[in-house]
């Protein structure tokens, strides 16, 4: 058996009106994997702060590479102790380049001046160590996709001598080509000795990766194990604390009328003549690989970005949208991919981030009135009950919530605007299974009152098993459509390349 490099033994952590964790154990071992599993809320991040000395603990022992660490650990020594933490929100500065990013806060220094030279050398044989020395160390971060920023950011912890690694959502804003190579370095740092703590909610990636898990509900240790000893009904069944019969409820709705129409849209070269339908009573998925243009034809239609040229028509009137505001009094709203940047104030608390687009209605004498707090908390509460968010008050501020209940408090906040089209884009991403199964039933329900639904996700099961038809893109623009009954992977992706296809095709004939 591998040396333990991490124990954590009867680990207790409160703040103001919660138990974050309650006698928690976890045990790493050198040159492994272990998945951290659980719902949003049940302790993982806490529990990883105190690791990695951002909180410290109330009760319990934590001990790293069988050194005993008192209860004045903090982030500085566990720097020191060789632990690091890749974010689910990359901590990068985009203005940098790659170099500075690796050497930020520890930059060499010669005669008072940078070693600019040396910090980029060390910079490309770091990378180059895993497997990516195709980077250029003078490359700008905000130039980089997301996966090649976070395997800068490994390279940032490596450079730190970092022996553990707790790796936070790491795929879920990936490609899979990214997936894949997120993976190969994984594997390659487990042969060098590595120990890694890996939290994921997307669960048919661990069999790729994965060893052992530890899983945890409600703060509390609920069990843990070799990975290939547990099914995937078991791994779900045990972070739940029940069973999930069914991942994906689409109830079967008849379909209405005829609620939404885009035509010739055209937004850039991401979004070009795109034209669809969307009636009462259905979920409408809009499938396609990264880069496709799903996400700017919602922000196009939203009024995020300027539009170029086309129409947009709810309940057959055509409505001039321009910003924001034209799509929401038009009865259109936006779930956007990042809830964080784009969905939520995190610094202002849950009843005021659900408030804050519906002053119109909880102020008394329009939106420069009084502020009618019997409505506001009436508005606050019915969210609260409807979407099951677990808060201990909605002055709580929405930064603290989990990220299945920030996405909650984003859906609260418009389904108090009476939308007739709601477009979620990435629903799930980032959140637990059981939390997903809840944005689901909130579709159903969306669905039942006649609502035309539009559903962006990356996820293949999930379109496929939350929409009542599909629309695929590439390339900017749509490639063809198929019901919920007759769609499969296959016929979704064959839609999904299609144009790529002909370019290639393009290439080889000349």
């Amino acid at each position: 058996m591998e040396e333990v490099v991490v124990s954590m033994q009867h680990v207790s952590k409160s703040f103001p009106g919660v138990k974050a964790l309650d006698d928690v154990q976890l045990t790493l071992r050198k040159g492994e994997v272990m998945a951290l599993l659980g719902e949003n809320g049940a302790g993982k991040s806490t529990l990883v702060k105190i690791l990695s000395g951002v909180y410290k603990r109330d009760e319990g022992s934590l001990t790293i590479l069988g050194n005993e660490v008192d209860k004045d650990f903090n982030t500085k020594k566990a720097v020191e102790a060789g632990v690091a933490i890749i974010h689910q929100e990359l901590n990068m500065c985009q203005h940098l380049t790659v170099a500075e990013n690796i050497f930020l806060g520890r930059e060499l220094v010669v005669g008072g001046r940078l070693n600019n030279r040396e910090m980029k050398k060390r910079a490309k044989q770091q990378l180059g160590e895993l497997g990516i020395d195709n980077l250029d160390p003078d490359t700008t971060m905000s130039e980089l996709p997301v996966g090649r920023q976070q395997m800068v950011e490994i390279s940032k912890a490596l450079m730190l001598n970092a022996n553990i690694l707790v790796m936070d959502e790491p795929s879920s804003s990936l490609s899979n080509a990214e997936v894949e190579e997120l993976f190969r370095i994984i594997n390659r740092l487990k042969s060098e000795g590595k120990a890694i703590v890996y939290i994921s909610h997307r669960l048919q990636e661990l069999k790729h990766i994965v060893d052992r898990v530890t899983i945890m509900r409600d703060g509390k240790f609920i069990t843990d194990g070799k990975f290939e000893d547990f099914s995937m009904d078991q791994l779900i069944a045990n972070m739940v604390g029940r069973e999930i019969t069914n991942q994906f409820p689409r109830d079967v709705v008849p379909r209405g009328k005829k609620v939404f129409e885009v035509k010739n849209l055209n937004a850039g070269r991401m979004v070009q003549n795109i034209s669809f339908e969307a009636y009462a009573g259905e979920v409408v998925g809009l499938a396609g690989l990264v880069g496709a243009g799903r996400t700017e034809t919602s922000r196009a239609i939203f009024g995020v970005d300027q539009k170029e040229s086309g129409q947009i028509f709810v309940d057959g009137k055509e409505v001039s949208i321009k910003r924001p505001v034209d799509a929401i009094n038009a009865g259109i709203v936006l779930v956007p991919e990042d809830r964080k940047r784009d969905g939520l104030c995190t610094l202002l608390s849950i009843g005021d981030n659900i408030a804050l687009p519906n002053l119109d209605t909880i102020c008394k004498g329009g939106f420069l009135g009084k502020i009618n707090k019997k409505v506001e908390n009436e508005m606050i509460e019915k969210g609260k009950a409807l979407l099951t968010i677990k808060m201990s008050g909605p002055e709580v501020d929405a930064g603290t919530l989990s990220g299945g209940n920030q996405q909650k408090v984003v859906v609260a906040k418009w389904l108090a605007q009476d939308a007739r089209v709601v477009i979620f884009d990435e629903p799930t991403r980032g959140i637990d299974v059981a939390a997903k199964v809840e944005i689901y039933q909130i579709i159903n329900q969306l669905k039942k009152q006649g609502v035309a639904v539009i559903i962006i996700s990356s996820e293949m099961p999930e379109v496929m098993g939350i929409s009542d038809r599909i629309l695929v893109m590439c390339e900017g623009r749509l490639t063809g459509e198929v019901s919920a009954d007759e769609a499969t992977e296959q016929s979704v992706l064959t839609l999904a390349v299609k144009f790529k296809d002909k370019i290639e095709d393009t290439t080889v004939e000349m």
